[in-house]
């Protein structure tokens, strides 16, 4: 949409003429409603203002391919935030799968492939509903430690620092 529209002013100038983009019913133009609405898809639709609905209603209504994408990501994240036993969320993510082969969208194919890879793991979120946040963040302050005295010399020192600091 943002190339037909740039080939379009290119053509208007060409020909020397004004041009003139078209005006959707909420005042935007097909290049503003893109733009203003990659806030509306970060959202969850019971979140959304009042103009925030009938700008996604334009943009889904114009792009139906982005109203199924936006679709399944957000009935991934309510299987996350919704299910609390493991076989139903094993269930509901076999269904996901399924309605992401069906959508033929590539993008999707990466995050059901590491699905699919490490289900085990994954299911077990559902059990306590914690992630390995925690470790990630302590592995990244560690990082940041060794690389901020640029390596590390002595083993037996760093690990010394570290309990003194985290521990």
């Amino acid at each position: 949409a943002l190339d037909a529209e740039n080939e379009a002013i290119y053509r208007a100038r060409k020909a020397k003429t004004a041009f003139r983009a078209e005006i959707l019913s909420n005042g935007d133009t097909v290049k503003q409603l893109l733009a203003r609405s990659r806030y509306v898809l970060y959202r969850r639709p019971d979140a959304w203002s009042e103009s925030q609905k009938e700008r996604a209603d334009l943009l889904f209504e114009k792009y139906p391919k982005l109203k199924q994408a936006y679709n399944l990501s957000i009935n991934l994240s309510n299987i996350f935030e919704k299910t609390t036993d493991k076989l139903y969320g094993l269930a509901r993510l076999a269904k996901w799968h399924e309605a992401v082969r069906q959508s033929g969208f590539k993008s999707f194919n990466t995050i059901s492939r590491s699905i699919q890879y490490h289900y085990q793991t994954i299911l077990n979120y559902f059990d306590k509903r914690s992630t390995n946040a925690s470790a990630e963040s302590f592995n990244a302050k560690i990082k940041a430690f060794r690389s901020q005295f640029r390596g590390v010399r002595s083993i037996e020192f760093f690990l010394y620092r570290l309990t003194q600091l985290y521990a």
